[in-house]
């Protein structure tokens, strides 16, 4: 069996039967190609069919012969020494566990290699936001002006609002706005669906949009809730450009300005003011609440306020 050719089928089976997003397909084919390139000692593809062609004139039996927990294990640990992180090193390893799964579920591999291979431990990285205050004077700004400022101002104060990906933002439609009910209807990761409430405040702001929206595109058909300039759909980088563009050089928005760093904001604020880790979690469109808990410790300060109020022994003279 070509190695190349199983890569495939498997990259054609998580589009169609598990569904994972094109970003993540093109991830697990590029780690299933420097997998073998390094099993191989192969320079590019052309020297890595010569190689495979040599192994499957030989009779060995492809790709059983080279999956194996050694194999794998060299193959992290020369990726480590070049430079890649713990955290990109876990994923390669995510990518041929799958891999393995499916040649298992297929008869190709008796056992899983990659599940006895320890993973590399990462270091906790603690998500970057933005201060409370530094939003709230941006959110009080009015919608006025022609239609890019106002879609560019909205769609800020909409991703703080909601917590919603960069990707959900740019394939945001007008029927997933249920204004009646005032909601969003969201479709995210891995096909998930989730409603988002609208805010009264965040409401009125849809309403005044979306009457500029009429009236700059009246004779359109694009279904898109934002538009560009010249009324097409969104694309990701552009929604990424409107968030730096809206939000570098103010005060308060130092470090990383992205769509994700304003998610980050959502969910830490909300958490800070009383929300449960449950609840955020569903908001967010997180499959586990270990995804969610990244952001208790931000919380920290919130709750040391909380313990000088209210413990009797911490208040004076306790």
């Amino acid at each position: 069996m070509n190695p190349k050719l199983l890569a495939d089928a498997y990259i054609e089976y998580i589009k169609v039967q598990k569904r994972y997003s094109p970003r993540t397909q093109e991830l697990y084919r590029d780690v299933l190609r420097r997998f073998w390139l390094h099993i191989y000692d192969a320079e590019d593809d052309a020297g890595l069919e010569e190689e495979v062609g040599k192994d499957l004139e030989d009779g060995i039996q492809l790709p059983k012969a080279h999956l194996t927990a050694p194999q794998i294990r060299g193959y992290i640990a020369d990726c480590l020494n070049r430079g890649l992180g713990a955290r990109s090193a876990n994923l390669h390893l995510s990518a041929l566990s799958g891999y393995c799964k499916w040649l298992l579920r297929k008869g190709v591999l008796e056992d899983n290699p990659v599940s006895s291979i320890p993973r590399p431990k990462e270091k906790r990285r603690l998500p970057h936001f933005f201060r409370n205050e530094a939003l709230e004077e941006y959110c009080c700004i009015s919608l006025s002006g022609d239609y890019s400022q106002m879609r560019d101002r909205l769609m800020v104060m909409l991703i703080y609002a909601t917590g919603m990906r960069r990707m959900e933002v740019a394939s945001l439609t007008l029927q997933m706005v249920d204004l009646g009910r005032k909601l969003f209807k969201i479709t995210g990761k891995g096909d998930k669906e989730r409603e988002i409430p609208i805010t009264p405040v965040l409401y009125e702001k849809i309403s005044v949009y979306l009457q500029k929206r009429n009236q700059e595109f009246a004779s359109t058909e694009e279904s898109s809730f934002f538009l560009t300039d010249k009324g097409a759909p969104l694309y990701l980088k552009f929604v990424n450009d409107t968030v730096k563009k809206e939000l570098a050089g103010l005060n308060g928005f130092e470090g990383k300005i992205s769509p994700h760093v304003l998610r980050h904001s959502f969910a830490t604020h909300l958490l800070n003011n009383g929300a449960d880790l449950n609840s955020i979690k569903e908001v967010l469109g997180h499959s586990s609440l270990a995804a969610t808990q990244v952001y208790t410790h931000n919380s920290f300060g919130q709750l040391k306020k909380i313990y000088l109020t209210a413990h009797p022994r911490a208040k004076k003279g306790g």
